[in-house]
């Protein structure tokens, strides 16, 4: 069974009102951009990336809350990440 089969088994509750992660979506530096390069490449959701006018396109829903992102952000281009409110977030249904 590969990853994506797993993944595909988790459920998500997502809070539509309330973004557990907020990114900074433009204007970036280019110590920044190495940054998210970085996080583009490790997040195992793949939930970050750019798009041709160099904005970035992320969405929290099907986040797997592992605070990959926030480590490798070093405080910079995620202005914002903390766990989803209660009745939130992932349910890992595999493994």
């Amino acid at each position: 069974m590969s990853i994506e089969e797993k993944l595909g088994f988790n459920k998500f509750y997502v809070d539509e009102s309330n973004a557990h992660i907020i990114v900074k979506k433009s204007d970036f530096t280019d110590e920044e951009l190495v940054i998210l390069n970085k996080i583009i490449k490790a997040c195992p959701a793949g939930l970050y990336s750019l798009n041709e006018d160099g904005t970035l396109r992320f969405d929290y829903a099907g986040c797997l809350e592992c605070g990959t992102c926030r480590i490798l952000a070093q405080g910079k281009v995620i202005e914002d990440w903390k766990y989803p409110q209660g009745t939130f977030g992932v349910e890992f249904r595999y493994g």
